[in-house]
Parts: C-alpha cells; sequence; structure tokens
C-alpha cells in the first residue's frame, strides 16, 4: 500500500468514527473527590458496579469508558432525531446487535439507498 493510500484511509476512518460520535447519545459523569483520604479507584455504572480507571465496557448498547475525569457512555445506536430518513423508509433498531437500519416502509427487508 501506498502512503498516501494508508494516510487517505486512516483520515478517512477518523471521519467515519466522528460522524458516528455526532449521531449517537452520549453522557459523561465527571469524577466528584468525596474523601482526600480515600480517593477513588475507578467509576462507578447506573448499576452500582464499580469500574477501574482506564476500563471500557458495553452495557445495555452503550460504550462506556473510566478516567480520572469521570465515566463517559455512548450509544452503539443513534437516535431516530438523529437521523435523516426519507419519507418512505423507518428506522429499525436491532438492541440485540446493538445496531439500526434505515429500511423501506413498504418493504422490511430492503434498506433504503441512500440520495
Amino acid at each position: 500500500m501506498s502512503f498516501l493510500f494508508q494516510a487517505s484511509l486512516h483520515v478517512f476512518v477518523c471521519l467515519l468514527g466522528l460522524v458516528v460520535l455526532c449521531h449517537s447519545d452520549c453522557y459523561f459523569q465527571e469524577m466528584v473527590m468525596k474523601d482526600l483520604n480515600n480517593p477513588p479507584k475507578g467509576c462507578v455504572d447506573k448499576d452500582g458496579k464499580q469500574h477501574d480507571f482506564g476500563a471500557d465496557w458495553v452495557r445495555d448498547c452503550m460504550d462506556c469508558s473510566c478516567t480520572t475525569e469521570g465515566l463517559s457512555c455512548c450509544s452503539k445506536i443513534p437516535d431516530a432525531n438523529t437521523v435523516d430518513v426519507p419519507d418512505d423508509c423507518e428506522l429499525v433498531v436491532n438492541k440485540e446487535a446493538c445496531s439500526a437500519k434505515v429500511m423501506m416502509k413498504s418493504d422490511k427487508t430492503k434498506e433504503c439507498n441512500p440520495i
């Protein structure tokens, strides 16, 4: 592979990642120091489970990570309000696979083609 092709591929992959992030529902929970003598060793998720600093995990179709700054999670499934769906199509979400596709309303076996 040529250097120019590799560089272009890296830029494309980064841009693709930004598109996914822009179309995801995310939240950040800042790390709060409650006791200076007993600093936290990680983040506590919404279920009360402790995760060490540097940990990454997926739960309920959310990509989460824990840093010394806090807990951040982003949905792996795009929000219906952020996806441009033509009138004759609909967003079909598969929560078990953590995925979504834009499908024809008249034939749910066919994906909609981008304009």
